[in-house]
């Protein structure tokens, strides 16, 4: 491959849809495209060229509905059955009176089941759920029954197998710096910021997902990045188009609901409730063990704080 500046290299080879190719780091290390498409063959696999013009889209008028009216269902697709099966079971969330439907985070993970919070290929959604063209369906079918559809994106961290970026690219963690899941990522690295703002594009843009939900932003530990991703989100989707940001922030911090966000989940009211009902203290619920019912009583100050923000129920299912 060719430099062509900037920590940039490029080559060009024949291939349309469906083949598969990998970058040969060396002699005994081929990995999958960092920005892969589509993995077949799971994180260890060549990665697959994917026509992004292929899919027909139905519902081209859709342009989603305004955040007040969003009631959100939280989904794990595998539990479901797959795109196919989450398809099968909009119409009846539709009749709920869900509003919009949450993707748990389907960026490539090893095997066949997991959370979603061990991907390793950001780009690619998980071949153990079905493929690309499915998941563009279940998008689409969601439009055409008033449906919107979130999707859950980790930033914070890459998964523990299959993340070749540590070989061949380790300026892309920060030395020495670590999250609870794994090294962090170096958001002050410009190619490091495109990456994901272009990530965030790819899925309301070809995918056409009408919100993101970033994972524990907290852990990224670059507050200058999130309100940059949220303008760059702003400038690029058409006038009139609905597009909802949503965080997930330990740190309870309002400022970056006021212009950037739209919501924010409460995740003190889980914890405490979660301490109060089984009594477990580990890890993070250590710092809601003392005095729980008085922390209890501060959340419906704390809501209040941000409900212009979040007028309805954000529900887990």
């Amino acid at each position: 491959m060719t430099p062509t500046g900037g920590d940039w290299f490029e080559a060009l080879a024949e291939g349309g849809a469906g083949t598969r190719y990998r970058y040969r780091i060396s002699a005994d290390l081929a990995v999958p495209d960092p920005a892969s498409r589509f993995q077949p063959d799971d994180v260890h696999g060549p990665s697959e060229v994917i026509d992004p013009r292929a899919y027909r889209w139905e519902n081209t008028n859709w342009h989603g509905r305004p955040w007040e009216e969003t009631v959100l269902y939280e989904v794990h697709v595998g539990a479901m059955g797959g795109y196919v099966g989450v398809t099968r079971r909009l119409k009846e969330s539709a009749h709920l009176g869900v509003t919009a439907i949450e993707l748990m985070p389907l960026n490539d993970f090893s095997g066949s089941r997991n959370w979603g919070y061990d991907g390793v290929l950001p780009y690619a959604p998980d071949s153990a759920y079905g493929t690309p063209g499915e998941l563009k369906t279940l998008i689409d079918t969601a439009h055409g029954f008033v449906l919107m559809v979130f999707l859950d994106v980790v930033y914070n961290h890459f998964g523990p197998d299959g993340n070749y970026l540590s070989a061949y690219a380790k300026s892309f963690f920060r030395e020495g710096v670590n999250t609870p899941w794994g090294p962090a990522i170096d958001f002050e690295r410009p190619q490091v910021r495109d990456f994901f703002f272009d990530n965030a594009l790819y899925w309301l843009m070809e995918y056409r997902f009408d919100g993101l939900r970033l994972d524990a932003v907290h852990a990224i530990n670059d507050d200058p990045w999130l309100p940059r991703l949220s303008d760059r989100v702003r400038s690029s989707v058409e006038a009139g188009r609905h597009v909802h940001l949503v965080l997930e922030n330990e740190h309870n911090a309002s400022n970056l609901l006021e212009s950037h966000f739209n919501a924010q989940w409460s995740d003190d009211s889980h914890n405490t409730l979660h301490v109060l009902l089984t009594g477990e203290d580990e890890s993070y619920y250590g710092a809601y063990s003392d005095q729980p019912i008085q922390k209890l009583a501060r959340v419906p100050a704390m809501q209040r704080i941000v409900a212009s923000w979040a007028p309805r129920l954000l529900s887990r299912g």
